[in-house]
């Protein structure tokens, strides 16, 4: 990952974590539950998008890499392990 994503990324993940710190304050202070589900909902839409952003990058640089490389059984981990990536984020 180069530098600048990986910025972004992780900035990205300290909103997370303040969206979980705020969504325990929530439950501390006993408000109104929908509130709080759309609290949860914003924390999990933020983690699907730095995982989006991981998946991309992954996929322009250390898949390539295996694909092009003369390591038939990298290039067959690495597309396994997508497959796995793929069938989870797609449930």
């Amino acid at each position: 990952m180069d530098r600048k994503t990986q910025v972004v990324v992780i900035n990205r993940l300290k909103g997370v974590v303040e969206h979980v710190d705020g969504i325990v304050t929530m439950l501390d202070q006993e408000c109104y539950c929908v509130a709080v589900i759309r609290q949860i909902q914003a924390t999990q839409a933020a983690l699907a998008k730095v995982s989006q952003m991981i998946l991309d990058d992954h996929l322009h640089t250390c898949l390539i890499t295996a694909v092009r490389g003369n390591h038939p059984d990298e290039r067959e981990q690495a597309l396994a392990e997508i497959g796995e990536v793929w069938s989870l984020t797609n449930r």
